[in-house]
């Protein structure tokens, strides 16, 4: 999913997906069932498609995010004085407290801010600044630092237990997933719910020859590319019941146009589908405002919040009472510098703010907040490691273990999930 990227910087707008996933094997039209290492494939087996209990939907906000355009820190008097051009006014924020408030595009998330049903962590990130986004997107997404083993996050949380179906862990908006699903366990990464399809099997193939043939010819096949295509198509087939779910969106929503709005009606409809999803992963970018990201009147920032805030809204209204099992959970590589450039941009930072909502969250705002300082290169400082935010979420709201799905870490209690 992109955006303006002739905005941002060349190291974004050259990084590609597939380079981050070197070595995954896509199978079928669309689809990539991937356990992969290097160019081992991995084999699994199959548990029958059950329930989700729980459901995590984590919203990567690609090309880092400015966090204190989306919270602003408006009680901290230098963020003013840094960015005399692009800062959000004061008068103009929502759900204000004594120091910070919400960015006023976000106002179609009021309601759940209202109920409790949204958080906002800031001065997150990484142990120590990383300002590469192909460095810290790896860094961020393995979360697992000085391990060789390239795994990511998201695979060690679902292999936390015998369920091995690769419809356990699905990627949407995008034919590859990300690093933070890399590893043994088989995942899912489709386009659309019209892509998770076997090519071939179309109206013209009344008789349903094709996946026929295609059955025969890879039972028996050896090797990783008959595992792939046998996975492959098994997940296709258990996917049936989100293809026959209706459309459109449920209870009124209303989705943005974009690849995001997209995006999370796929999700909606494939949480309907109650096929044993546990995590969808969506990509939304890019934020990488080194120029134009603007004021309220104009820029990148004014429009892509506003379709942030408007695809999450429909999100859990096209939910409706399966809102109550899905939580949802931002992430983006790093933060912005605190001082604004002479393009009404921000350079590459280290700390921002991550967002929560739905299902557990313990609304309003959390974490430590270090101060600003209002130099060229000074950045906002992180107080809280962003695997203690995803630690609450993973153990509260997944049952996993912390230690497994980040080994070696001990997380800090931040208090954003109930």
């Amino acid at each position: 999913m992109t955006s303006s990227d002739q905005d941002g910087c060349a190291e974004f707008s050259r990084l590609s997906r597939r380079g981050l996933l070197r070595g995954t094997l896509a199978v079928g039209a669309g689809i990539g069932v991937t356990s992969v290492y290097g160019s081992a494939f991995v084999q699994t087996s199959y548990a029958a498609t059950r329930s989700a209990p729980a459901v995590l939907v984590v919203l990567s906000l690609r090309g880092a995010v400015d966090g204190m355009s989306l919270v602003v820190p408006h009680g901290d008097p230098v963020y003013y004085a840094a960015r005399p051009r692009i800062a959000v006014p004061a008068a103009t924020l929502l759900a204000k407290d004594g120091f910070f408030g919400l960015h006023p595009n976000l106002a179609p998330l009021l309601p759940m801010w209202n109920a409790g049903r949204m958080a906002a962590v800031h001065a997150t990130g990484l142990p120590a600044p990383n300002r590469s986004h192909f460095a810290a997107i790896e860094e961020v997404e393995d979360a697992d630092p000085g391990s060789a083993a390239r795994v990511g996050w998201l695979n060690r949380l679902i292999g936390r237990d015998a369920d091995t179906h690769p419809l356990q862990a699905i990627q949407l908006g995008e034919s590859v997933p990300p690093v933070a699903l890399a590893g043994p366990q088989a995942s899912v990464a489709v386009e659309s719910i019209d892509d998770m399809r076997l090519a071939g099997a179309d109206k013209w193939d009344t008789a349903g020859r094709r996946p026929r043939s295609m059955r025969t010819m890879w039972a028996g096949a050896p090797g990783p590319l008959g595992v792939g295509a046998r996975s492959a198509m098994r997940a296709i087939a258990d996917y049936g019941p989100v293809r026959a779910t209706a459309p459109g969106p449920a209870n009124g929503a209303r989705y943005p146009g974009g690849d995001l709005g997209k995006a999370l009606a796929a999700t909606a409809r494939t949480i309907r589908g109650d096929v044993g999803a546990e995590v969808i992963t969506v990509d939304h970018g890019s934020w990488d405002h080194h120029a134009d990201l603007g004021t309220l009147e104009w820029g990148d920032l004014q429009r892509m919040t506003t379709e942030l805030a408007s695809a999450l809204a429909a999100f859990f209204t096209d939910l409706g009472p399966l809102a109550s099992k899905v939580t949802v959970v931002t992430l983006s590589e790093f933060g912005r510098r605190t001082k604004e450039n002479a393009n009404y941009g921000l350079d590459h930072g280290f700390g921002n703010v991550m967002l929560l909502l739905g299902a557990g969250v313990r609304g309003g705002y959390h974490g430590a907040w270090p101060g600003l300082t209002n130099d060229v290169n000074a950045d906002l400082l992180v107080t809280t490691d962003y695997r203690s935010v995803l630690a609450e979420v993973v153990v509260k709201r997944m049952g996993a273990s912390s230690a497994r799905v980040f080994p070696g870490f001990q997380p800090e209690q931040v208090g954003a999930i109930a």
